[in-house]
């Protein structure tokens, strides 16, 4: 029994909902907060220990912005020979599924005989994902898609509510290898800096909270373990 008591079990697996909300920062925003739209998706998430897991992750974010009054009318003119005049808008809705490895803080998860082992703690993780960004063609009034790869950097917040279930939330900063997210040539690229820096790269971010459920929980060692 004693040694049967030095491995904790646990749910290896998860599936959670989550929502919020999004920004987009790029060549068409002047500052960070600019056009915060609403954000959702689902995750699933294996954990290999109380410290790391594996996360994929499938979000939606609507990006919207408006053409400003400084622009001047030639650099307002896009595809078709449309007019951006002030006040009309561009829009680009974006679907992104990323992989990520997290790692907690804490040893995180129900406690059983470690007394190391927390029901609540902050976790970071970074990863790889692809972004498809149906992009408004002002040509035939419809959605263009076009695939971009990003790095998501995330830092959030577990809390273990109950047996199998979990509260979360999340910060996640994806920096694109690519400026073109607004999809539109007249104000892609308007202070020349495309291309310049993997920094002045397209960058867009949620900010979530959501459910999650828990299953596949470790074989027992014993029949006599709880």
């Amino acid at each position: 029994m004693s040694a049967s008591a030095q491995t904790e079990r646990m749910y290896r697996c998860e599936l959670g909902l989550q929502g919020g909300c999004g920004y987009y920062v790029g060549d068409a925003t002047e500052y960070v907060f600019q056009d915060v739209r609403e954000a959702y998706g689902l995750h699933f998430r294996y954990k290999f220990d109380q410290r790391w897991a594996l996360q994929v992750k499938g979000m939606a974010h609507h990006i919207k912005g408006q053409f400003t009054a400084g622009e001047t009318p030639a650099s307002t003119v896009i595809a078709g020979g449309d007019a951006c005049a002030p006040g009309q808008t561009w829009e680009t809705q974006m679907v992104n599924v990323d992989v990520v490895g997290e790692f907690n803080f804490f040893r995180f998860g129900a406690r059983q005989y470690d007394e190391r082992i927390k029901p609540i703690t902050p976790y970071i993780g970074v990863g790889i994902g692809i972004g498809m960004c149906m992009e408004k063609n002002w040509v035939w009034r419809g959605y263009s898609p076009v695939v971009q790869v990003y790095v998501p950097f995330v830092l959030g917040l577990k809390w273990k509510i109950a047996d199998r279930w979990q509260l979360q939330a999340a910060w996640q900063h994806n920096v694109y290898f690519a400026d073109n997210l607004e999809g539109i040539d007249a104000i892609n690229n308007a202070h020349n800096l495309n291309g310049s820096n993997f920094l002045n790269n397209d960058v867009t971010a949620q900010l979530t909270v959501g459910i999650v459920f828990e299953f596949a929980q470790d074989r027992k060692i014993c029949a006599l373990c709880e």
